[in-house]
Parts: structure tokens; C-alpha cells; sequence
């Protein structure tokens, strides 16, 4: 028997909200090689475990510190990431309530976020998966309302991914004070605008190293004061060397479930 939608489920997109969605399974025989490096982001990840018999679907927070990890018996994973400052109003809970943490959806939202894991697991296809998230955050939207400070921490990340790196420059550009702006952002992104300034060097670093060594030129175009800068930071949010980090991610066999920037 078919599903019933209503009209608002129905006319409903994720591609508003969600800034990328990805499949990825693990080689055979091998576990599922998890990377989620800092980037200011909350994630919703759907597993398909032993082969289909059960399955579960967490949020991951945004991330202060790089996680590293093997999940072993996970034959397939479906992750999507919502763009910043959509995760409140789509998950009903505070973004700043999911930092550091990955968390059952059940947890969340109760018995519809366990229905929705069965849900999932029966569909045939990845279309087919995405069609009924979307209408199960569809109905979550209608339940919650956004808040102003969403509004504005959404204007705020738009500054600091684009050219502004001064968190008190950006609460002037908006007209707040850098008290408001804090408050709001942390509420709404997880983390606060200088720890997510800090996320957005970070992923313009790993981005330019992908086609360069040139670290020198990497730490200045990806705006660091400085190769030192650049090391410093790589050390304290991801726990290795940018050197020793690029040569694990060379090293590493299989897909893996990684949370980064598009």
C-alpha cells in the first residue's frame, strides 16, 4: 500500500536545507572508515547494518575536534548534511544541545524517530530513502517554529565563509552587538562564529592541499596569519600535523564516512 502524503509533504525539498547528501559503503570484508574534521555542520545518518536485518539513524553534531573511528558491520551509510543554522528548526533541538555528540534520533524525537529507521530500511532505493526523509522532516517543520537568531546566524555564516573573518566586524555588518551575535550563533550553528571561523580555515586548507604542498601559500590563501598558524591549528582540531593528516588520508583504503565542507 502506498504511503500518504499530504500537500505540504509532498511539495516538500530537502535541497533547501540540505547542503550535501552522501552514500557510501565499505570495501569488502572492511570496516567503515569514519573522518568528521570540524566544519560547523550537523549531520543526519541513516546506517544499514548486517546486511539489512537492522539498521539506526543518528544526528551528528557539529564537531569542535576531529573524530576519528572504524564502525565495524555497517554495510552501507546515507548521511545527510544540513546546511548551517537549518538543523534547530528541522531537528526541533538546539544545535548547541548535539556539539561534540552523535545522538539516536529517537533520542529527539521519540517513537517517530525509531518508525523512521524501519522506514528507511524497507525502502529499494536511494531516491527512495531521501523521498521519506523528506516527508518525515516535512512533518517535523509544521511542528516547530525558527527563531530570529536562526535568521541571523545563517547572514553571519554566509560573512564568515565569504570574506569577513572578524566575528566583530560581522555582528557590525549585521547590526548586533558581538555579545547577540555569539549567543545566537552557538544557539543555532552549535558552535561559536570564532570556533566556526576557525572550522572554515581549516576546510579551505584541506581543500588546497588536495593540489598543493605548498604550505606556505596554502596557510595564506586559506586566510592563517602564517605556516606556523596553519600547523597550530591543524594540531589542536585535528590531532595531527597537516603533513601526518594527508598522509593518512593517502593511506586510507575503502570510502569513508567523512564530514567536510562541499
Amino acid at each position: 500500500m502506498p504511503r500518504t502524503m499530504d500537500a505540504a509533504a509532498s511539495t516538500f525539498s530537502l535541497s533547501r536545507f540540505v547542503e550535501e547528501v552522501r552514500a557510501v559503503a565499505p570495501v569488502a570484508g572492511r570496516a567503515l572508515d569514519v573522518e568528521w574534521l570540524p566544519n560547523g555542520r550537523t549531520t543526519l545518518v541513516f546506517r544499514v547494518i548486517e546486511e539489512g536485518r537492522r539498521g539506526d539513524v543518528t544526528v551528528a553534531g557539529p564537531r569542535t575536534r576531529a573524530l576519528f573511528k572504524n564502525a565495524t558491520g555497517v554495510a552501507r551509510a546515507v548521511m545527510l548534511q544540513f546546511k548551517p543554522g537549518w538543523s534547530g528548526p528541522l531537528l526541533g533541538v538546539a544545535a548547541n544541545a548535539l556539539t561534540d555528540r552523535i545522538v539516536p534520533l529517537e533520542d529527539i524525537w521519540g517513537r517517530s524517530g525509531g518508525d523512521l529507521c524501519l522506514d528507511l530500511l524497507a525502502a529499494r532505493s536511494l531516491p527512495e530513502v531521501l523521498d521519506r526523509l523528506s516527508h518525515a522532516v516535512a512533518l517535523r517543520t509544521r511542528q516547530t517554529s525558527e527563531p530570529a537568531s536562526a535568521r541571523l546566524a545563517r547572514r553571519a555564516v554566509r560573512l564568515l565563509e565569504g570574506d569577513e573573518v572578524r566575528v566583530e566586524r560581522v555582528a557590525e555588518r549585521l547590526g548586533v552587538t558581538a555579545r547577540h551575535l555569539r549567543r545566537a550563533f552557538t544557539e543555532s550553528v552549535g558552535i561559536g562564529p570564532k570556533d566556526f571561523a576557525r572550522s572554515v580555515r581549516l576546510q579551505r586548507a584541506v581543500r588546497r592541499a588536495a593540489s598543493s604542498k605548498d604550505w606556505a601559500r596554502i596557510a595564506a590563501d586559506a586566510g592563517y596569519y602564517d605556516q606556523a598558524h596553519l600547523i597550530a591549528d591543524f594540531r589542536e582540531l585535528v590531532g595531527l600535523t597537516p603533513g601526518a593528516f594527508l598522509k593518512r588520508a593517502g593511506a586510507r583504503g575503502g570510502e569513508a564516512m567523512a564530514g567536510g565542507a562541499p
